[in-house]
């Protein structure tokens, strides 16, 4: 299981535009629901989503990153809304 910097800083890798780790970025494993929490965040806009383990796996070795692109592309189109 990555390390929740090793997972952010991938994210970062594959989505650039989305900001700094711990600013606009934040991740989390919530063991409850084991899960990575990617919580999303620009001025008043806040999404967050659920990335479970095989998922962030897939996503550190490049495979894929599917749920957490299209939650990066709702939050932008909420932020041009404005």
């Amino acid at each position: 299981m990555p390390t929740k910097e090793e997972l952010c800083h991938k994210i970062k890798e594959v989505f650039p535009e989305i900001g700094s780790c711990g600013i606009n970025l934040k991740v989390d494993y919530d063991d409850s629901e084991k899960a990575w929490v990617v919580d999303l965040k620009k001025g008043d806009h806040e999404l967050k989503t659920y990335l479970e383990e095989p998922e962030a796996q897939q996503c550190m070795e490049g495979k894929q990153c599917v749920s957490l692109g299209l939650q990066i592309g709702q939050l932008r189109k909420n932020i041009e809304e404005l």
